[in-house]
């Protein structure tokens, strides 16, 4: 990447730790609160709370010799990307998913390691993403998690401009069914609608997708794909029908 690429990505990065490092000081219960909920869910598959709010550690290991594509948003952190060994995201079958699916389609040139950064839709921790709208009812001490939640998708999607402004590449959004009125990530779109409404050069790299897990991408890309297209093609139809669906 170019020198000024590395400094604004350096310089948005900064910002995206320090979001991670003021939620987690404005909301000290939430890792109880966290674990209270998950030792209450009924499955047997109860784990350690780690890191309620997830900063990706994985931006730490790009350099200025790297070369970002693709800059890919999920949705928040599961229990693998919690963990303290990991901190990253998509690390789970979801990410394991995606990777095969770069691998399968080497017309796009894609590294999924080297040449993809990836976000989130909001950094804090729940088991699946649909239970986020059971920690939003849970209270803690001053700022409701509710409250938290939303207010760092307004950030999530903050940031999401900044690493796109300097890098200038395709952004896939996974996942939209929660980003539609009432949904989990209304926020989330309803800011990406303000950020990018002077963009419009930006906004035309921008697509939304199905999410990676349990195949949704690939299935929905597979269906969707006509005689004689090519892969790229596409999935520039099929992001941007779906842009239109979820930001217009």
């Amino acid at each position: 990447m170019t020198k000024d690429e590395w400094d604004k990505y350096i310089k948005v990065r900064e910002q995206f730790r320090k979001i991670t490092e003021e939620l987690i000081s404005s909301l000290p219960k939430l890792k109880n609160i966290q674990q209270h909920f998950i030792n209450s869910r009924n499955e047997k598959n109860h784990y350690k709370v780690e890191t309620p709010v997830v900063y990706n550690t994985a931006l730490d290991d790009l350099t200025i010799n790297d070369e970002v594509k693709l800059i890919l948003v999920a949705d928040n952190p599961g229990q693998r990307e919690q963990k303290s060994e990991n901190r990253r995201y998509l690390v789970g079958p979801s990410g394991k998913i995606a990777n095969k699916f770069f691998q399968n389609n080497p017309a796009l040139k894609i590294d999924f390691y080297k040449n993809v950064i990836i976000l989130n839709k909001t950094p804090i921790h729940s088991p699946r993403t649909i239970e986020l709208r059971q920690l939003c009812l849970l209270e803690t001490n001053g700022k409701t998690i509710a409250q938290a939640i939303e207010e760092s998708q307004k950030k999530m999607a903050s940031l999401l401009v900044g690493f796109h402004e300097a890098f200038n590449c395709p952004v896939w959004i996974t996942g939209y069914s929660e980003m539609r009125k009432n949904g989990l990530f209304e926020s989330y779109t309803e800011s990406l609608k303000l950020l990018y409404a002077n963009k419009s050069e930006l906004y035309k790299q921008l697509y939304i997708f199905r999410h990676f897990s349990m195949n949704q991408f690939t299935i929905d890309l597979k269906q969707q794909s006509l005689p004689g297209e090519t892969v790229l093609k596409t999935l520039a139809r099929i992001g941007t029908a779906y842009k239109q669906r979820i930001l217009g």
